[in-house]
C-alpha cells in the first residue's frame, strides 16, 4: 500500500483543494485508522470555506461526517480490519465525569474533526481516502447489515443534530412548530418533529429551491418574513409552543424568538458564533420563553437515531441533492456554497 493518500486541504477562503498527504497511521492504543467510503460536507464545513472562523488553520484536512471500513485499530479497540463502521463528529474520550453523564461535547479532551483549533486540538478530517480516529471505541460505531454507507452518513452529525432539537423542543403530540432555516439541519428537525408527534410544522427559508425541496417533503415551507402570519394562521395567533433555530446567524435567533408562543421553548442548534447577538430580553422574559443552545450528539443518540431508519420512519437520505467523486471536491464545496447543492456525498473512487 502506497504510504500516500488524498485529502481536502483548506488554503484560504473559498480555497479547498485535493492534495497528497501522509498516510495516517495508528498512535495509539484507542486509536483507528478507517478507509473512508463516504463523506459529506456540512453547513459547519462552510463557515471555514467562507473564511468566517478568524484563526482557522490553513493546511486543516477538512470533513467531520463519513463512515468507512476499518483499515488497522489499536489493541483498546473493539472493531476488526473490514468492518464497516460510522464515525461521530465529536471526538471524546468517553471516560471522565462530562462523558458519564453523557456531555461529549463537555468532555475536556473534545474536538471535532477537521475543524481547525474552533473545538479542541486539531484532528485530520475525513473529506479524505483515509483518516485516523482517536478514541475509536467510543468515537466509532459498528454499521447494521440492513444499512447502505449512505444511510448511515448522516448518523455523525446531521441526523443527531435534527433529531436533539426536536426532542429537546418538548414536542407535544399535536404541537405547532416553527423551524427556521431549511437547510439539512432544519429539514431533519422538521421531519423529526413530525416523527415525535408535532401537529404542523412551519419551515421558513429565503431559497425557493430549499422550499421547494421541503414541500416534496411534506412540510409547509415560507421566506422568513411570512413565518410569523403562517404560525399565527395555524396556532390561532398564539405562536409556536415549540421553536428550532437551525441557521446560526443573529436574524435566524431573533426569528425564533419571534415567533414563540408563551412559555415555549425555543433550541438553537444553528452554530452561532456572535459576540453580541441582540436579544429581545424584555419580550422573552414577559412571555416566560426558554431558550436553550444545543450540539447533537452522536455518541449520546446514535442508537436511537439508527433504528428510526433501521425502522423507515426517517429516511436522511432525502437530503442528497449531488453525489460526486472525491476529486470533484472543490467543485462540491462551490455547489453548496451557492446554494446550489442542499447536500453533497463524496464518493471514494473505489465504492
Amino acid at each position: 500500500m502506497s504510504a500516500v493518500m488524498r485529502g481536502t486541504v483548506y488554503l484560504g477562503p473559498r480555497q479547498v483543494r485535493l492534495r497528497d498527504l501522509p498516510l495516517p497511521r495508528v498512535e495509539g492504543a484507542r486509536d483507528a485508522v478507517i478507509r473512508v467510503t463516504r463523506s459529506a460536507i456540512c453547513g459547519t464545513d462552510l463557515h471555514a470555506y467562507r473564511g468566517e472562523l478568524p484563526g482557522f488553520g490553513v493546511g486543516t484536512v477538512l470533513g467531520h461526517e463519513f463512515t468507512g471500513v476499518v483499515l488497522e485499530a489499536g489493541p483498546e479497540v473493539p472493531f476488526c480490519p473490514g468492518q464497516r463502521v460510522m464515525a461521530s463528529d465529536i471526538i471524546a474520550c468517553g471516560r471522565c465525569a462530562a462523558c458519564n453523564r453523557g456531555w461529549h461535547y463537555q468532555c475536556p479532551e473534545v474536538s471535532l474533526f477537521g475543524y481547525s483549533t474552533v473545538v479542541g486540538r486539531p484532528v485530520d478530517g475525513g473529506q479524505a481516502e483515509y483518516v485516523r480516529v482517536p478514541y475509536a471505541d467510543v468515537v466509532l460505531s459498528p454499521c447494521p447489515d440492513d444499512l447502505s454507507d449512505e444511510q448511515v452518513l448522516f448518523t455523525g452529525d446531521v441526523l443527531p443534530t435534527g433529531f436533539v432539537a426536536a426532542r429537546q423542543a418538548q414536542i407535544v403530540p399535536g404541537d405547532t412548530v416553527a423551524v427556521v432555516g431549511g437547510g439539512p439541519v432544519g429539514t431533519i428537525a422538521a421531519l423529526c418533529a413530525m416523527v415525535s408527534g408535532a401537529g404542523h410544522v412551519v419551515v421558513a427559508d429565503p431559497h425557493r429551491a430549499r422550499r421547494q425541496a421541503l414541500a416534496g417533503h411534506g412540510l409547509q415551507a415560507v421566506p422568513p418574513g411570512e413565518l410569523a402570519e403562517a404560525v399565527g394562521a395555524v396556532s390561532r395567533g398564539r405562536g409556536a409552543p415549540a421553536v428550532i433555530e437551525a441557521v446560526g446567524s443573529d436574524e435566524a435567533l431573533s426569528l425564533a424568538v419571534a415567533v414563540a408562543a408563551p412559555r415555549a421553548t425555543v433550541v438553537v442548534v444553528g452554530a452561532h458564533h456572535s459576540a453580541a447577538a441582540p436579544f429581545p430580553s424584555g419580550s422573552a422574559f414577559a412571555r416566560e420563553l426558554t431558550v436553550r443552545f444545543a450540539v447533537g450528539d452522536p455518541i449520546l443518540v446514535r442508537d436511537q437515531v439508527t433504528a428510526l431508519v433501521q425502522a423507515g420512519r426517517l429516511d436522511p437520505t432525502v437530503l442528497i441533492s449531488h453525489r460526486l467523486p472525491l476529486a470533484d471536491v472543490a467543485r462540491a464545496y462551490d455547489l453548496y456554497d451557492r446554494k446550489e447543492a442542499t447536500k453533497v456525498v463524496l464518493v471514494a473512487d473505489d465504492s
